[in-house]
């Protein structure tokens, strides 16, 4: 067995062992990459590291969209006569949508929900700043990231935004929640439920990260998926 991020492109390999705890397996589940799976190494690559949020523009408006590090690599885009994951768009490039891979329940939250749309143009803006928002709900308050953020849609002067478009202290009403099953019971427990009422309290920053990192482009049944070395190396194949 070797570490994924050592297989050479154009390899298709199986998934025999992850290491880690569960939410480095977590992770990995949610990219299809579970033990006995099979996958086709694409790349290994020098890119952005996304291990953020990204900011995006959608062409002919000037409505932004935040999208988490994990949907990024699932929304491919042609640029250039190529196709790639948005995550290895550079700051303030574009490409047309070619695709949003994954199930239909999640196509629908990134092209109904956000607007990204097969047949788009869309620009990289920039990687959002690496902060923790502060929110509270009734008598508590909840933290999170700013791609778990962006997956929460609240009500905001008669429109429809995501948590990360708020002021700090503006408060606002859930409207719903892009995810499946296993997020919205995640959030149920934090108090995060449609019709709830939250405030922005602040955003906290925190240490930032590095630049550069290695990312492995890898296809499993037909779906592009983009894996951060970190993770890389937790994942053992043959």
């Amino acid at each position: 067995m070797e570490l994924l991020d050592k297989v050479e492109p154009e390899t298709t390999v199986t998934v025999k062992k992850i290491e880690g705890g569960s939410d480095v397996k977590k992770s990995l589940e949610d990219l299809g990459v579970v033990e006995g799976v099979e996958l086709t190494v694409i790349s290994t690559e020098p890119i952005h590291v996304h291990s953020g949020a990204i900011s995006l523009v959608l062409s002919g408006s000037d409505r932004g969209v935040i999208v988490s590090r994990g949907w990024g690599g699932k929304i491919i885009v042609e640029k250039d006569d190529r196709s790639l994951p948005l995550l290895q768009l550079e700051k303030g490039e574009d490409g047309i949508v070619k695709s949003i891979e994954g199930g239909k329940e999640l196509k629908k939250f990134i092209s109904d929900d956000l607007g990204i749309k097969p047949g788009e143009k869309i620009e990289f803006s920039r990687h959002l700043e690496d902060v923790t928002l502060v929110l509270k709900i009734g008598d508590s308050e909840v933290r999170m990231g700013e791609g778990q953020a962006s997956k929460v849609l609240v009500e905001k002067d008669g429109e429809l935004v995501q948590i990360n478009y708020l002021m700090t202290g503006e408060k606002a009403k859930i409207a719903k929640i892009l995810g499946g099953m296993s997020l919205i019971e995640k959030f149920d427990e934090v108090g995060f439920k449609e019709g709830k009422d939250i405030t922005l309290v602040k955003r906290d920053a925190v240490a930032p990260l590095q630049k550069k990192g290695i990312y492995v482009t890898a296809k499993i049944g037909g779906e592009l998926i983009t894996i951060g070395r970190g993770l890389a190396e937790k994942i053992s194949v043959e």
